[in-house]
């Protein structure tokens, strides 16, 4: 890899630089910031002393990373990122300790974002260009806007409805790419009474339920869920309204919308999952195979990949 290289016009005054990194023209770097291995850091870049910069990071041109910033490795700075370490700045005050902004491994950040201090960027999660970031982004999602809302997650498949649900007579069963998990089509029936959609437990909901409940109110720009079970089986059901649902084991990710009452959605165990852009008038049912225990519940998910490492999944 060889050693770092600093440009002749660039102020370095730390000795923590790893070989292979490049600081280019006018950037300034204080004493006691930690700059890592293979790192690129372009012109008009300022970078106080207790920030730390992983491996593999890319920072483009006028980033000002502040005390408290911690970048993990393979992130991507975009041009004129601003990051923050103070909710409430005032000339020569002076907080007892700068708020930590943490960017986690894999994420980026587009040109022109606005962070507010103290949040987590997740580990591969995208910002948009120009986003204004208020609070922590969860790992994978995409978020865009001011301010800053998920629209999507970074390299999920989107599942298609390849039949329209209003003429879907009939119980199926579609097999997503994420392990384990299955999007149902429950019967519908209608005639001049009404449409009645029915399941049967151990068939159309592929266990039976020990618990049972109702999400709904929730404002289109927050996310529910983020979690996985180490034994409990869900099955999600929007009966008014729409969301998406996010799925993910580890390797595979992709995304089902819930837009109609005969469309469900069966989690098994082990796979992350979280639901998104809900519709103002939303009714998510979700039935559990268990009754709640918060022992079952894994809500890092860094946690989670490891412990499907370790499981050999």
């Amino acid at each position: 890899m060889g050693e770092s290289f600093v440009h002749p016009q660039a102020i370095c005054e730390t000795e923590r630089v790893g070989p292979g990194t490049k600081i280019w023209a006018f950037v300034y770097i204080l004493e006691g910031a930690a700059i890592g291995s293979d790192v690129n850091i372009c012109s008009h870049t300022c970078i106080e002393g207790d920030v730390v910069v992983g491996d593999r990071v890319t920072i483009k041109s006028g980033v000002q990373l502040w005390n408290g910033v911690r970048l993990e490795d393979d992130v991507f700075i975009g041009p004129n990122v601003s990051f923050s370490n103070d909710r409430f700045p005032r000339s020569k005050a002076y907080p007892e300790r700068f708020l930590e902004t943490r960017v986690c491994r894999s994420a980026s950040i587009g040109a022109g974002a606005t962070l507010l201090p103290g949040i987590t960027i997740g580990r591969n999660a995208i910002v948009g260009a120009g986003a204004v970031v208020t609070r922590s982004v969860p790992p994978n999602a995409i978020v865009v806007g001011n301010p800053a809302r998920i629209s999507g997650y970074a390299d999920a498949e989107k599942w298609v409805e390849g039949e329209s649900v209003s003429s879907a007579l009939g119980s199926s069963t579609t097999d997503l790419r994420v392990a384990g998990v299955s999007v149902r089509h429950l019967p519908l029936r209608r005639d001049m009474r009404g449409s009645l959609v029915a399941s049967e437990f151990g068939e159309d909901v592929p266990f039976a339920p020990q618990r049972s409940f109702l999400v709904f109110d929730v404002p289109g720009s927050e996310i529910r869920g983020e979690h996985a079970h180490r034994v409990c089986h869900q099955f999600l059901l929007c009966v008014r309204g729409a969301c998406s649902v996010i799925v993910d084991d580890g390797s595979v990710r992709e995304t089902v919308r819930l837009d109609h009452p005969t469309i469900g959605i069966h989690i098994p165990p082990m796979v992350w999952g979280a639901q998104f852009k809900h519709s103002a008038d939303a009714v998510l049912l979700v039935l559990a195979s268990h009754a709640y225990d918060p022992d079952d519940y894994i809500r890092d998910y860094q946690e989670f990949l490891d412990l499907r490492a370790d499981s050999g999944r």
